[in-house]
């Protein structure tokens, strides 16, 4: 049986596990955490991957967790709504909390995947029989392929493919969330602050129970500790500091808040996402930024297609790696695009243009093209031709959480 070693056990990690377990590999999954990542913000699907998570036999399961968000608003400083967006215009076909998914997935995948947690890979050697892997933990152990399915700064990418600067690409923005209390009373909605160069807000989460603060910025490349979350938040405060409307409270909320996410507006371009025995899926190959609105897309069907090619090319990594490229080209092209498109409207350099975007969206259920927004992410959602694999092996059950 062929042996494959996962990094990372958020989402495309285990995605990609239940796949490989469907035709006869056999997974492994290491994560640094010591346990699956609870918390993080919402996470929403999109054309193609919702037929993936059909497919997977979790869309269920995801459906009773759905976040159920409504319109989103956009306010002034003095709390005054100034415009209003869709539901689809942030929360696509269907949200979900980050946290619940990876809960879903892991459940999911528990009883047919090795799990290695508290653990991290620390070299990485192949051959052409396979590929010798150092842990953090000090054991050593061989398999047939490593996936990186490690993130944004993933670790697998720097050990086999080099540098992390070779390959990601800064959009000029910085992105923090975390929760906080709803102190508003939000009900399936949020509220939305925009300054130039500057967006801060709060959206209801757990059926009300609790809010997701999210603070993004326009910078230069900064410089700080990625493990420094102290150093981090006061970033995010420095940043928002001075405005008005509920924003001294969402940074008391952050303060103390439970869980805290702090990052680049980046992308990953890479040539391949393949070296030799080792490739990489999701955001550790193709991020797009949380700015596509696609990045829990893109490492769905990542995983999707490229356990799939695996098992259409019979085990051959060489030529199933090289389609899988191939075959997400295009999508990836097109959910890195959208971030770049969207970023001026959801981040406005300047007062004019956050004025002509407020006036754009108070028109725009009166306009013949008042579902742009909804088909245009539709359109971005299915830019993947998607395959139909065969399947020898019957879908586990899906636990309910």
């Amino acid at each position: 049986m062929t042996t494959v070693l996962i990094s990372g056990a958020s989402v495309a990690g285990p995605a990609l596990a239940y796949w490989l377990q469907r035709y006869g590999y056999e997974p492994t999954v290491v994560e640094r955490a010591p346990a699956p990542r609870p918390g993080g913000y919402a996470v929403d699907f999109r054309g193609a991957s919702m037929t993936v998570l059909e497919r997977m036999g979790v869309l269920p399961a995801i459906r009773e967790r759905a976040t159920e968000m409504g319109a989103m608003s956009y306010v002034d400083e003095s709390g005054k709504v100034v415009a209003t967006t869709s539901p689809e215009a942030f929360s696509g076909e269907l949200e979900i909390l980050r946290g619940d998914l990876v809960e879903i997935l892991y459940d999911l995948t528990r009883d047919t995947t090795e799990y290695l947690f508290d653990d991290s890979i620390t070299a990485l050697t192949q051959d052409d029989e396979g590929v010798e892997v150092v842990f953090e933990s000090g054991t050593t152990r061989r398999f047939d392929l490593v996936v990186g399915a490690d993130g944004l700064h993933s670790n697998v990418r720097r050990i086999a493919f080099g540098p992390e600067s070779s390959y990601v690409h800064d959009l000029g923005y910085y992105a923090s969330v975390c929760t906080v209390e709803n102190h508003l009373g939000l009900d399936h909605t949020g509220q939305i602050l925009n300054v130039p160069g500057k967006t801060v807000g709060m959206y209801s989460a757990r059926n009300n129970t609790e809010a997701k603060a999210l603070f993004y910025f326009a910078s230069s490349d900064l410089t700080y500790d990625r493990r420094n979350v102290p150093e981090q938040k006061a970033i995010v405060e420095e940043q928002f500091k001075d405005l008005g409307w509920e924003v001294p409270t969402l940074l008391d909320g952050l303060r103390t808040a439970p869980d805290f996410y702090f990052d680049s507006i980046s992308q990953i371009k890479l040539d391949s996402c393949s070296r030799g025995r080792i490739a990489l899926c999701g955001d550790a190959g193709y991020c797009a930024s949380p700015l596509s609105g696609m990045g829990t897309s893109l490492a769905i069907v990542g995983a999707y297609v490229l356990a799939g090619e695996l098992h259409a090319a019979g085990g051959d990594h060489t030529r199933a790696f090289a389609e899988y490229d191939v075959r997400m080209k295009g999508f990836v092209d097109a959910c890195q695009q959208q971030a770049v498109d969207g970023a001026r409207w959801f981040v406005p350099a300047t007062k004019w243009f956050t004025r002509v975007r407020n006036l754009s969206y108070r028109l725009m259920p009166y306009l013949p093209w008042r579902n742009l927004i909804r088909d245009m992410s539709l359109k971005v959602g299915n830019a993947i031709d998607l395959p139909t694999y065969e399947d020898p092996r019957p879908r586990p059950a899906v636990r309910r959480p």
